[in-house]
Parts: structure tokens; sequence; C-alpha cells
């Protein structure tokens, strides 16, 4: 019976008949398609949808190019139109009779095409196609035009799939079309001088100018060519299939590469079974958006990694994903945590059992300084559960379920796959090898060219275990609920060790308890539906650690409080001092130290060590102090931290921070200010973890002491307190980007307001156009002199926030430097100050890449003085914007600037050294 649906399946397969012609000098494919449908439904269709993909390229209002704006990325929202893309529909038509289509819902990139008469079900009709492929820059998406041909994926015009509705999806570059099985049939010209090598199987015809290929496969998807002018694809035949690659290694001659290939292939086989695919095509593009983290960004000569395990690895990730992608017919935009799963669930498996004993940080874990780290202790497949705790610990992670399109970049490449991974290794733990594997052998070859979802997967887990199953496919794939149990607490009888085993969050599943003699694992077992406590007997003196997940077989959010020592009395964790951050040891209380430098113009370089309790993992609580000498003032200087961070789950609050910051520095030569800050910071959740924005409010209390010279008498200016309330809204989309901050400030002889909004445009040609408004006014003011003042040109800073490198200076090249603050001048005219309110509007437009054209104008008003109405504009350098800038004043008040005396005084520039501010510049898109 079996046999009959399947070739009942089958049998009603469509069928795609291509006849394709490259012309090379146009970076064009003229198509001419058949397309034999088959209504496999139980519905009545009046109209089919295509997907177009090769039409995501043709402008900047594609959902792949809104997608790549998200990803901080702009290259083909300003592409030259030599590089775009598109498809150009010349006919469709149905029994010889053209048919209406149009693009659907305004998706460029989806097809709808309306038929003459219904479909009904098991009937099958014909399509014919006539169009143009403009094949893009393969700088896109790593598939397209690139300088030794064409490589070439979703190039062709084919059905979506009809299930409980059209399965539609547009191309977002996550490599998940949900396409079809379907017979091929494809005749391709191309000029002679281009090779071609693809996934299916083909033949060739030549003569003086051009070749012929015939190509053809059954039960076939994801049909990927590669034209080249150079072939760099090599042909390995192993039983029983055919590879075709270009991930080759010219140390590794192609015998080796060959039995690597084999020995991959046989432990895809004892996993899954028989394997179907006849032939299998994996390129360097797959393996470029496909690397194995932590291995592939390492440049080889300075990798401490053997090199066969470097490029055996490389390439068997590429292969596994391939030939589960080519023969598991899963939905991977809305469930692609099964296929993801299995796939790290293999590389998992197949570092452990062909290289069990490669570290985390390779051949490195054996040098003199990096032995003694706990990071140097760590197996290779440790990572999993290092990169999922870094994440959950930030409260980051997304449920599984969660579509592919909705995963933040970092969720999407790697802690998602990672999660899921570490759930098969989770069941296996739980409910055994054997019954895992045997599982996943029975799902792959029952549905394997078959539609299939979780679900069915489910059902098969089901049918081999008496365990319940319910909480991985619930709570673990369905939410981000963090796993976090602990040993509350462990007393002592004559014989026995009585534990109590907590769980200290909202999700119950199965947890592993070990009992631990010399670092060997001595007793283990798995304890399920602990909702609260558990209390457990274990005889007394057989071991001398009592641990949960020794062996980090499932992701926990916190495992510091896993260990009970039994032969330790008073301290449970012996205090361990490293150098420079580590991951965390779960037997020690850690604290960190490392050295430090700094800079400011008065006290020279600081040279200093910093001490802290912050794991490579975050924590809650965090705590530094970072003392240091000053080479020129010769003091003593520092400064200390406390923050505890509480994160919420069910509320539309991210987090809270509660903190106190102190420090110490000169702020004029031998003349040093001590702050201390007690602060609350309430951070609200994004719409999504794909959504850039963030929006906060701070409340502190700023503190602040200055040393003053003997000869002078102490003033308001030398020892007050400000409580500032301030609300930030931050929207860094790289097209227009949006800041908007409002803040209140509350001292003795003073009270203000403020509002700081900033709009940063990209046009339509690339041109930037960057616009500032700052409003402040005093609410009562009673103050003497400016210094609380508002600064049109240099903000004083009396909450000593901005990183000055000379806050004092009035001269020379650090009163230079320029922090866009209050009233963003660059020149300094002859009204400096306001102490009754300021109006001030910035703007900048580009000129020519990253030069820029400013101007800017102010009203300023002060005490028993006319209102004062400043202006200015020059030419900005806007190198990196807010890291690196260069400003040279044009015009202003002072009349031509560039034609007055030491001109270049008057230059201002930006420059942080602000390593966090860098990193963040940079990470753009990725977390």
């Amino acid at each position: 019976m079996a046999m009959l649906c399947s070739s009942f399946a089958f049998a009603q397969q469509n069928t795609m008949h291509i006849k394709a012609s490259l012309n090379s000098e146009k970076k064009q494919l003229l198509i001419e398609q058949e397309i034999v449908y088959f209504n496999n439904t139980n519905d009545t269709l009046s109209q089919i949808l295509l997907h177009n993909w090769p039409n995501s390229f043709k402008n900047r209002k594609t959902p792949l190019s809104k997608r790549f704006i998200k990803d901080f990325r702009k290259d083909l929202y300003f592409a030259k139109k030599e590089d775009l893309g598109f498809t150009s529909i010349k006919n469709i038509s149905i029994a010889y009779q053209n048919v209406k289509h149009q693009a659907y819902e305004d998706k460029a990139d989806i097809l709808e095409v309306f038929l003459l008469q219904p479909l009904k079900p098991q009937e099958s009709t014909k399509i014919d196609l006539s169009y143009l492929v403009q094949m893009p820059s393969a700088k896109f998406t790593s598939y397209g035009a690139h300088e030794n041909g064409y490589r070439l994926r979703y190039w062709y015009i084919t059905p979506v799939i009809y299930n409980d509705g059209w399965q539609f999806m547009s191309n977002l570059n996550l490599d998940d079309l949900f396409e079809d099985y379907a017979t091929f049939d494809i005749e391709l010209k191309t000029p002679k001088v281009f090779s071609l090598s693809s996934n299916l199987k083909q033949t060739k015809q030549s003569n003086e100018t051009h070749n012929w290929y015939q190509l053809f496969g059954k039960n076939k998807k994801d049909i990927t060519l590669n034209i080249e002018r150079e072939n760099t694809f090599k042909q390995f035949n192993t039983a029983p299939h055919q590879i075709q690659t270009n991930i080759v290694d010219e140390e590794l001659d192609s015998t080796v590469i060959k039995t690597i290939l084999n020995r991959e292939l046989d432990f895809l086989k004892q996993y899954l079974g028989p394997l179907s695919a006849d032939k299998i095509l994996i390129d360097k593009a797959m393996q470029k958006k496909n690397p194995v983290y932590g291995l592939s960004q390492i440049p080889d000569f300075f990798s401490p990694f053997p090199h066969l395990f470097k490029y055996d690895l490389q390439l068997f990730k590429v292969l596994s994903k391939k030939y589960l992608q080519q023969t598991l017919f899963v939905n991977q935009r809305n469930d692609y945590w099964l296929l993801d799963g299995l796939h790290s669930y293999l590389m998992i498996e197949y570092v452990h059992k062909y290289y069990p004993k490669i570290k985390l940080i390779g051949k490195a874990a054996d040098t003199w300084f990096l032995k003694k780290y706990n990071i140097s202790k760590l197996q290779f497949n440790q990572k999993y559960p290092f990169v999922y705790q870094f994440t959950a610990r930030k409260f980051l992670d997304q449920p599984l379920n969660t579509p592919a399109d909705a995963l933040s970049n970092f969720n999407r490449k790697i802690v998602s796959k990672y999660k899921a991974g570490l759930g098969f290794s989770y069941l296996k733990g739980y409910l055994g090898a054997s019954v895992l594997n045997k599982s996943i052998k029975e799902f792959y070859q029952k549905n394997r060219l078959f539609i299939t979802k979780s679900a069915d997967f489910k059902n098969v887990l089901a049918k081999h275990t008496t365990k319940d199953v319910q909480w991985f496919f619930n709570d673990f794939i369905k939410t981000n609920k963090k796993i976090d149990y602990t040993i509350k607490k462990v007393e002592e009888t004559q014989d026995s060790l009585k534990v109590t085993l907590k769980n200290k969050r909202n999700i119950t599943t199965p947890i592993a308890f070990y009992g631990i003699q010399n670092d060997t694992i001595k007793f283990k077992k798995w304890y399920a539906n602990i909702k609260d406590t558990l209390t457990i007997s274990v005889p007394k003196g057989r071991f001398d650690q009592l641990v949960l997940n020794y062996e980090n077989i499932y992701p926990e959010y916190n495992t510091l409080d896993n260990y009970y020592r039994t032969d330790k009395k008073f301290f449970n964790k012996p205090l361990k001092l490293t150098l420079i951050k580590d991951v965390k040891a779960p037997k020690y209380n850690q604290l960190f130290y490392q050295p430090t430098i700094a800079y400011n113009y008065y006290d020279g370089l600081i040279l200093g060590v910093k001490l802290h309790n912050k794991p490579l993992i975050k924590r809650n609580l965090e705590f530094k102090t970072s003392p240091g000498y000053a080479t020129k003032s010769n003091k003593l200087n520092g400064s200390f931290t406390v923050v505890y961070n509480q994160y919420f789950e069910k509320t539309s609050l991210y987090k809270i921070s509660y903190g106190i910051v102190g420090t110490t520095l000169q702020y004029k030569p031998d003349l040093s200010y001590s702050a201390l800050i007690p602060y609350v910071n309430v951070q609200f959740k994004r719409k999504s973890l794909r959504d850039a924005t963030a929006e906060f409010i701070t409340a502190k209390t700023v503190l602040i002491q200055k040393e003053i010279l003997p000869t002078a008498i102490k003033t308001e200016q030398d020892s007050y307190r400000v409580f500032s309330l301030s609300y930030n809204y931050i929207n860094p989309d790289i097209i227009s980007e949006t800041r908007f901050n409002i803040k209140t400030e509350f001292a003795k002889n003073f009270s203000k307001i403020s509002t700081d909004f900033r709009f940063r445009k990209l046009t339509t040609s690339d041109t930037q156009i960057d616009f500032r408004v700052f409003a402040g006014a005093f609410l009562h003011n009673q103050s003497k002199g400016d210094y609380f003042s508002f600064g049109l040109d240099r903000a004083n800073d009396y909450l000593f926030e901005l990183n000055y490198y000379g806050r004092s200076e009035d001269s020379g090249l650090f009163s230079q430097q320029y922090i866009i603050n209050e009233g963003g001048f660059k020149s300094v005219l002859p009204t400096r100050f306001a102490n009754q309110y300021m109006l001030s509007l910035n703007s900048s437009i580009g000129l020519w890449r990253w030069i820029e054209y400013y101007n800017d104008v102010a009203f300023l008003k002060n005490k028993a003085k006319p209102l004062f109405f400043g202006y200015e504009n020059g030419i900005r350098f806007n190198f990196v914007h807010n890291i690196f800038e260069i400003y040279l004043p044009l015009y202003s008040n002072n009349g031509w600037e560039v034609t007055q005396e030491a001109y270049s005084k008057n230059i201002r520039f930006t420059f942080t050294g602000e390593l966090n501010r860098v990193y963040n510049f940079f990470r753009r898109g990725f977390l």
C-alpha cells in the first residue's frame, strides 16, 4: 500500500521544461518555460501563484531590499542600474491563450496567474512562460553575476506550494524557498568559453561558438547552476552519489577529499538511513553563508585548529545541510527549527565521534598563557550551550517556532540553530541515544521527498518512548522560557545526604543530577516534573561534588549555582582570581583583573588595573573597580561601578538597572573632581528583536565635589547635587535615523528642561541630510555665572557625562574637541552661553561621499540682555559618524573665518577612543 501511495504521489509530480539561452554580454538569460502543474489538493483553484525570485533584485521597494535595510545593508538600495536584477515577462499562456497575470499584493517576487477555467482536484494544467532574467550582481546574496561567470540559485519561476492555502514567501536572502519537487528537463545554451556545474545529470554538445547542455532530474528542487569561464569545480564519485564542489583544499589531493566525503556520507547514512539524492552540488557560496562559527572566521595562518579538522568540518556542514534541504521537504520559513536542529545535532555528533579531543579554542588551549583559563578546558561542542547562555542571559533569544524572517540575525544565524541542536542532544540524554536515533532514522525514511513538519517528528518520537515529551514540543520549542534549576540545600544524616533540588523559573523539564568524585562521574540520574522542589537522598562520603547538568546536555539559564562541594564546610566555592575575562568556572567564585589604560590631558596616561566579577556571560549583579596611577599628575584616581540588572519576561519592560557609579579624575591641572552617581535605568522592550530601536528612561542623582586652589573661595560650582530625569528614543535606521531626548534637571539654585531631536536621512541619490533641533529653558535660575548655562559651542558638562580629553581647556588642540551637545555650534561666537533659554538648529547635507556642508542657526537669551542670533556654516568631513569627524568653519557672526589669522585654531574635530561605541557602531544589524 505504501508503494502504491508513493507511486501515486510521484505520478502527480509537477514537470518543468526550461529552454534557456545565456547572453553573457548583457548578463541575461532568455527563457522559454513549460510548467505542467498538478492540483494535488482538495480545493478547486482559480489562480496559481508562482515564485518569481529573480525579480527580487528589481529595485529598492522589493521585500529583499527592505530586509537589507533592516540589516543595515544599503548596497541593494543604492545599487547601480547595471548591478540590479529583474524578470521581464514577455508572455504567459495556457492552452495557447494569453492569461492575465500580475505581481501578488505588491510583492514583486510573487506572480499571480489567473486560470482560464477552474482547476479541479487531481487535474493538471500546462502553463507556458516566456521571460527574460536580468542577473544581478552576486555581491548582494552571493548568487548572480561575478567576475568568473554566474552563480545561479532561484533563477527560474516555480509554482508556489498549495497546502492549506498558498505557502508563498518573498526572497529575504534566507535561502529557504519552499519549492515542490518536480521532474526537470532543462536545455541550456551558453557561449563556449563557459563550463557548467549543476545538481542535475547533464550531457553536453558543442560547436565552435556554443555549448548546449541537457540537464535532467526527477524528484528535484532548488536547481543550482554554476556557469564559469574557468571551471573551479571538481567531481567526486562516491558510492552511491556524485558530488560536485569547488570547496577544495590545495593542500589535500583528490584521494584525501574523496575519503573525507565518503566518511561524511557514511555518517549521514548511519543516522538517516539509506540516502536518496544521486547528485549533490555544494559551492563556496553555501560555505560562506553557512560558516562554522569559531572556525571559519580565523585565517589559516593564525588558526589554532588542525588543518584537516577545519576543512572536514566546513565541508561536512555544507554537505549535510544541502543534503537535508534536498531530501527533507520542510517549510524552512515557518518550521525552520526541525531542519536546523537536526543539522546541528548531526554536527555535534560528527565532532563527538571523530574529533572528541578538539578544544573550543584548539591548540591555543595548550599555550602557557591560556591553559590555566577555564575556556581552555571546554571541548569544541561546548560552544553550543555557551553561545545559547550568552544570549539567554541578556533575554535576547527567541522561541524556536518563531518564523525565520522574524528572528534577529544573531538568532537566525547562530543561537536558534544551536538551541535546536541542543534540543536534540537533550532528547538523546533524557530518552537515550537508541530511542532518539531510531526515531530520527524512521522519521527521515518515512518522510523524505514528502511535505513534512515538526508534528510528524513528534509522532514518531512518541511512538518509541513511554516518557512524556510534551514539555519539549510545548515550552522548549514554543517559548523562550529559561531552564534554571539549582541545588537549594544539602542536609547530612548519619549515612546519606538529603539534597533539595529547586526549579527557579516557570518551565518544568527533565534535569540530570550527578555525583562526582575526582572529576569522574560516579552517579547520574534524570528527574522529571519538578515544578517547585524535590528532595532526594544520595550516599554520604562517595562524592566530593553534587552537580546538576554537569555535561551541559541541555541549555540552562544559569549553571553557576549547580555545584555543591561536599568536602567544603565554610566556603562552598573558593575564590579564584583570573587575568582578563574568562568563561564561568562553576567550582569557584571568580574575580577578574586586567590592565587598563586611559588618557586625559591633565592626568596623562592612566595606568591601572580593573577588578570585576563579569565573565564572558552576563550576570545580574555586576561590579568593577578601576584604580589607576596617572603618569602626568602623579596621582591615584579611578572609578567603581555596582549595578544590578532585573529582567522582565512578560511585561513591556526589558530590564531595570539599579546602579551606583563613582569616579575621581583631574578636571584641571592638579585639581581633581569626585562624582558619585546613584541611578535607575528603565529600558523598554523592542517591538521585535529585528527592530533596532531603543527606548529608556533614566533617573539619577549626580553628586560632585571639586578640589579648588588653596587661595580660592569655594562656590556653588565646586560642590553641588543635581537630580536628572531623562527619556530617550533611538531608531538607528540606516536610511532614516531618528534620535529624541527630553531631560529635566533640578538643583538647589536652578532647574531646567531641554530636548534634543536628531534626524539623519539618506536621499534616493545616497546624499546624507543631517538635521538637529535643540531647545532648552531654565524653569528657575539663581546660579551665578555661566557654569550651569546652556553652551552654544561647547557644553560645560557639569554632570561630567561627556568624554572631553581636556575639559577645562580654552586654547590648544583639546579646546577644539567637538561633541555635539546643546547648541551644537562649531565656531566660537561672541555670545557662548544662555542662562534663560536657547533654541538651536544644526543641519548638514552631503556633497560627495563623506564631505558635507553644514549650516547652523541659534537664538540665545540671557538675563537683562537682548536676544542673540547666531549663525555659521562650513565643511564637515564625516569619516565615521559621531566617531571621527572634522569641521572646517567658513562663515559665521565672526565673518569669513577662513581669512582670519590662525584659522587652524578654529577647526574642530570629533574623535572617540571608547571601544564600546566603536564596537556598537560596527556590530549594527547582527545582534
